[in-house]
């Protein structure tokens, strides 16, 4: 079981709390990039697109590579792994509560139904 009190968990889930951040890491899934390539769809400027950059690298969500002048970001999926363990635990609950839900609603279907006839 994750704990809830994990620095680690907690910069991955402040990483995915942008959707710029969300999208650069869609992008990296793709393969390595650089940083101008992860800025173009974004619309967004190369110093901005570093600095989400910069939260991803801490979370360990990502890894840059300088290479010349070219900065190459690719995606580290392990820490994704942890946060999937934190909120899996709270499916079965969610599964229970909506199952329950849509037997609730299907009672009140048949009662109107019923109503109707």
């Amino acid at each position: 079981m994750v704990l809830d009190a994990s620095p680690r968990l907690d910069a991955v889930f402040h990483a995915l709390s942008h959707p710029a951040r969300r999208a650069i890491i869609r992008q990296l899934s793709a393969g390595e990039q650089n940083l101008s390539e992860l800025a173009a769809p974004l619309k967004m400027t190369f110093p901005a697109a570093t600095k989400h950059v910069r939260v991803l690298e801490h979370a360990k969500l990502v890894r840059r590579r300088v290479a010349g002048r070219e900065h190459l970001c690719r995606l580290t999926a392990a820490p994704l792994k942890e946060a999937t363990s934190w909120t899996e635990q709270f499916r079965k609950h969610w599964e229970v509560r909506f199952e329950a839900l849509d037997s609730l609603l299907e009672e009140m279907k048949s009662e109107d139904r019923s109503r109707r006839s």
